[in-house]
């Protein structure tokens, strides 16, 4: 049976997880463009367009450019492949997941009076902003650095009494012991030791704070095997209004629901020359499970000008998502090891609880973008958006907690502001529409390579029965990431190429 326990604020760092970190806050500051297939179909560059329900999600100005009230939902289609090569050896890992990735409507009032504001609009619109469906895995030969070396930089300044049971007192109640008064980065460390990972330099000083390793120098088999599942979503409650047939503003309250579940398995192997005394640690076999939920607000401002009857532009402003989320975390550990004088043994420890950490908050950035559009009357239409956000700016709070301050810091110096550029296009051939887009997005990161830029091109078709319209589109993204395996000790990156191709069915009905 499980036991919940509640940690302190400190040791937040969770080694594999990565949780509360900047890999965390960057995880709940970027989104994906989805939403309905015409929308996805033409690169999401709607600023200045309007008239779709996922528009409405990027300019809330969008709902006062429909003529009639409209509802649709859309279907989606992910797949997911990660290429890996780690010291040379390549994997590759694919995920195929169906998912609703948007619903919504609107409602639109007209006014047949004299009075300049013609057109009230109400929607309410639910947008998957972020799918955190991603299964990876990456193997190779590690020429110099081991698992061991995490641990040994968790346990360096633990004092040796906090890691030692005493008479009556189990593994597990340790763990709890440590985890409630001292936080993870105890637990961590007492998890090496109690497995024979770490020896103290002086065992019989209950205030030794140095210990060694136990895993030999050398090479290491290692293989690292990731399954990501959950979504952060948007529910939009829109309001906006026209103005003399040629302005448009409106107004989102965001209410957003953050669902992420992460685990994480590490197994290493050597057959490295054996310790001259004590004992020589074989295999490690250490598992994490993170999962994390919550709920964010935000609210958008935007406009749509129609400068001439072909000829729009728009602009808009998203404010940070102020974000409460709550982690809570498991751990396990397996350890072979083979004794001084032949024979071989296993540690395993599974101290079956799972820590829960108190309430913290993920400030993500705000975002401007402006965006432009001609339409070519009956033929179609060309549009271009351009958006700006400072993900330096992103904060984890509250700040007073000194792990949080470091970590912001962290932020300002290593995170950038970006450019996103979002084109797309329409023809329109009697019921049918053809669509094309294309996205770019900088990498978040100033160095570019931790996680590189974003690239994705999209395609697309509609049919118009009336009120019925049926949309479909398929898109294709890659971008490389090179994140270390974990916050110390073992710092190496996999590279990983993510490609995914993507397909969306868009049902939409006219009232």
């Amino acid at each position: 049976m499980k036991k919940y326990i509640f940690l302190s604020v400190l040791g937040l760092s969770f080694g594999l997880t990565q949780a509360q970190d900047i890999n965390d806050a960057l995880r709940y500051s970027q989104t994906n463009i989805n939403g309905t297939a015409r929308f996805r179909a033409m690169g999401g560059a709607f600023t200045a367009l309007g008239g779709d329900l996922s528009a409405i999600s990027i300019n809330p100005a969008s709902s006062a450019v429909f003529s009639n009230g409209q509802a649709g939902f859309t279907l989606s289609n992910y797949n997911i492949k990660n290429d890996s090569d780690y010291f040379g050896t390549k994997s590759s890992k694919k995920e195929n997941v169906f998912d609703l990735n948007q619903a919504g409507g609107v409602l639109v009032f007209e006014d047949y009076s004299d009075s300049k504001w013609g057109k009230l609009s109400f929607a309410v619109n639910y947008d998957n902003m972020s799918s955190f469906v991603n299964n990876n895995s990456s193997r190779g030969v590690n020429p110099n650095s081991s698992i061991g070396n995490y641990f040994l930089n968790q346990a360096n300044g633990v004092p040796l009494d906090l890691l030692q049971t005493r008479p009556n007192e189990t593994s597990s109640d340790l763990y709890i012991y440590l985890g409630e008064n001292y936080g993870n980065q105890h637990q961590t460390a007492f998890l090496g030791y109690d497995t024979y990972i770490l020896e103290a330099f002086d065992p019989d000083n209950p205030e030794n704070t140095l210990y060694y390793s136990n895993v030999p120098a050398g090479s290491f088999d290692q293989s690292v095997y990731n399954v990501q599942t959950g979504y952060n979503g948007k529910l939009a409650f829109n309001i906006a209004t026209e103005y003399d047939k040629r302005f448009y503003f409106g107004l989102n309250l965001n209410a957003h629901i953050v669902n992420y579940n992460k685990v994480s398995t590490f197994y290493e192997t050597n057959s490295n020359p054996m310790n001259p005394e004590g004992e020589t640690i074989r295999s490690i076999r250490y598992q994490t499970d993170l999962y994390t939920y919550g709920s964010g607000f935000s609210f958008q401002l935007g406009g749509i000008a129609r400068v001439t009857d072909d000829f729009r532009l728009g602009l808009t402003y998203q404010s940070p998502t102020w974000y409460r989320l709550y982690d809570e975390f498991t751990q396990r550990i397996s350890v072979n090891r083979e004794a001084a004088g032949g024979g071989m043994s296993t540690a395993h420890f599974n101290p079956g609880v799972i820590n829960i950490y108190p309430e913290y908050r993920v400030q993500s950035p705000a975002k401007y973008t402006i965006g432009g559009a001609y339409v070519f009357r009956d033929f179609g239409l060309i549009s271009v958006d351009y958006s700006m956000k400072d993900y330096s700016a992103t904060r984890l709070k509250p700040e007073t907690q000194d792990f949080f301050r470091f970590q912001n810091e962290l932020m300002t110096d290593v995170l950038d502001i970006t450019s996103e550029v979002r084109v797309g296009a329409e023809a329109k051939i009697k019921q049918w529409s053809l669509r094309a887009g294309y996205n770019y997005e900088q990498s978040p990161f100033k160095n570019g390579r931790t996680i590189g830029d974003l690239r994705q091109y999209s395609t697309g078709f509609g049919y118009n029965f009336g009120a019925t319209k049926l949309d479909l589109a398929y898109s294709r993204a890659s971008r490389e990431y090179n994140q270390a395996m974990f916050s110390t000790g073992l710092t190496d990156a996999p590279k990983i190429e993510l490609t995914t191709s993507n397909v969306f069915l868009t049902l939409l009905f006219e009232f």
